[in-house]
Order: structure tokens, then sequence, then C-alpha cells
């Protein structure tokens, strides 16, 4: 059992980008936010990413040994940095999602690392929740709720995460708790930085278009932009959640362009999936706080800004940490589980009802 009252909470974040793994600290009841603490990053070398790029799309049962016992090594490794916690978060690695099929799958085991940090740690996050009708994800909306009172926010507002995909979460910090009605919109926008970086990386051999340089002497191909736009997922209304690569056609749709004019294009399809994404909104946002890999873009930021009537900044313009932001969600989260509060609703996954999702696994019994 956790003590009453604030705890110091790690949690994790391996995301869809596979640049590595963040881990951070953050002070909660799992319902107010009481100050943060260390963080830490461990990257993945070439050849870990090649290991679990081969991973992902696959499902329990399938040829995933190396990528598990990678993915663990790296979580612990990353989490043995960081002393005086008191719960772990921990997300693992996202190979599949598939919330209106076979479910969602992410790699690695929190038994093992319980025992490893003689800690309790909260894994498989998602699962409760699309087992009740919801798509597991985006799940740091809970979190977001908290930061909004954390900065004191009086208005509605937006966060963005651009990781692989984009999300949004749209918030009335108004409301009293996260899973009340109208407290809380969070979907996936579309494409973020993974159509970018693997065109990137296929085409020059670089992880990512670093600093926009490409994007930047490039030259957008609206048509392109307009047909991806005019596809299915736009129409769906939210709550809706995206794999990694759902939008990985968008590599042939540029493949006749230039390396230049298909990134320009891809960042072009980031932020115009985002505009559309906020127009979704109950209520116009009173300013979009941007985490995530993609707010280093500044092409991509400026795309944004000019397509949105709202400030866009990153998140640290109020004072949080927009590379840490998922992981710190985790930790929040995880005391939320482990206290029995719900970490998703109707409003954030389209689940039937406010469910705690997440699997606690103690020392002594993994």
């Amino acid at each position: 059992m956790l003590q009453p009252g604030p705890v110091r909470a790690l949690g994790t974040m391996s995301g869809t980008s596979l640049d590595g793994v963040d881990a951070a600290m953050v002070e909660t009841d799992g319902e107010t936010i009481f100050g943060f603490g260390p963080t830490a990053y461990r990257a993945y070398l070439p050849g870990e990413r090649a290991v679990l790029a081969d991973a992902l799309g696959k499902w329990p049962g399938e040829d995933l040994d190396e990528a598990e016992a990678l993915v663990e090594r790296a979580h612990l490794e990353v989490l043995g940095g960081i002393d005086d916690a008191g719960i772990v978060g921990f997300h693992g690695q996202t190979l599949a999602h598939d919330p209106r099929g076979r479910g969602t799958h992410q790699l690695g085991r929190g038994t093992r690392l319980a025992q490893a940090l003689d800690l309790p740690v909260v894994w498989d996050f998602r699962s409760a929740d699309i087992a009740q009708g919801g798509e597991g994800a985006p799940l740091a909306p809970f979190f977001h709720f908290a930061c909004a009172r954390w900065i004191e926010a009086d208005a509605p507002l937006a966060f963005l995460n651009l990781g692989g995909v984009g999300n949004l979460t749209w918030v009335d910090p108004g409301c009293a708790r996260p899973e009340d009605e109208g407290a809380l919109l969070a979907f996936d926008t579309g494409p973020a930085n993974a159509p970018i970086d693997d065109a990137v990386l296929a085409r020059t051999g670089q992880p990512c278009d670093r600093d926009g340089a490409l994007a930047g002497a490039g030259t957008v191909a609206r048509d392109i932009v307009e047909a991806v736009l005019a596809g299915a997922w736009f129409r769906r209304a939210p709550p809706k959640s995206l794999d990694r690569d759902a939008f990985a056609a968008l590599q042939g749709q540029v493949a006749h362009l230039e390396d230049a004019d298909a990134v320009a294009t891809l960042t072009a399809v980031a932020a115009a999936s985002v505009a559309r994404g906020v127009q979704a909104c109950p209520v116009a946002p009173a300013r979009l706080l941007v985490a995530g890999g993609g707010r280093h873009n500044p092409v991509m930021m400026r795309m944004l800004a000019e397509s949105l009537a709202c400030p866009v900044d990153p998140v640290e313009v109020a004072g949080l940490d927009g590379d840490m932001l998922e992981a710190q969600a985790f930790a929040h989260l995880a005391v939320r589980v482990a206290r029995g509060l719900p970490t998703s609703c109707p409003g954030t996954t389209g689940v039937r009802r406010p469910v705690s999702g997440g699997i606690v696994s103690r020392p002594l019994e993994a």
C-alpha cells in the first residue's frame, strides 16, 4: 500500500519514435502535482533501434525475446539512476495498437522490473480501457488536467504531444475532476514525427529532420496535404487513436518528390492534422502548449502557429518539461492506479465509463 498523501513516483516513456527511454519523477497524490523531481534519458543505439523497429507490428507470441530483453534492460538502466521513488509507472514499448481489433501491445514485463528495482511497478495501463470499449489511448490527459491546475490555467487550453503520432488534450480547468463530464476531450490528431523520421532515415540515413532543415528548404505539395485530410480518419469524430504506422502509405504519396519537398509536405500534413483536430474542441483553446520532439522543429511550430488562432508555444513557457511530460504522466497515473482512481474516461478514450487501468506488481509477487 502507498503511504497517504504525496508520493515520489517515477514514470517512464519509450515512444514510437524509438529514440530512447525517458524517466521522470513527480511528487503527486494522484490528483494534485506537488512538485517535479529528477529526470533521466537513455538513448537507443542505432543497432538497438533496428531491433525495436523490426519488432514493430508484432503481437505476443511472436519472436520478441531480444526486443523484450532490450526494453527491460534499457528501462532498468535509466530507472536505476534515480533514487527515493515510492512507485514506478512503466509504460513499456508500444509495438502494435489496434483497439477495435486485436487490442494493444506494450512490450516489457513490469513483474521483472518490480523484482529488479525492489519497488511496486504499475504497467499494462491500456488493456483495461480497451476491454471496456475504449481506444486505450491517449492516457496522458488525466495528467494534463493536473498540469493545467499546476500552471493555474483559468481558461480552457490544449496540450499537444508531437511524437510518432500527434495527440491533443483539451482541458477545462474549471471542472473539479478530470473524469467529470466536459473536463477533457482527447484524441490522436494524425501522423506527426513518424512519417517524417521514416522518410529522412530512408533518404538521408539521418534519424530525424534536425531543426527542420529539410522541411525549411522544401516546397509543400498542397494537393497531397488535402488528399490526406480528405481521408476517413479525419471524418471520424473523437475520441480516437492511431497506430504509429497507420499512415505508412504517406511514404508512397511523397515518393516522387525531392527530399526537401517530401519532408516539407509530411511536416505540413502533421500541422494540418493538428489544425483539423483543434476544430473538434468544445471551445476554442486559449493557448496550445506543445510537448514532444516535434516542438524542436521550428518549421513544424511555424506551420502550427500559422494555422491556428490561439498562441502556440512549447510547454516550457508554462514551466513544464516538454521532453519529459509523457514520462511524468505515467508517474502520476501509477499513483492513480495504486489508489483506484480513474485513468481514462469517455472524453479521453471513448470508454463507456471511467476506468482505472493498469496492473500493480510488487517485488514479492514478481
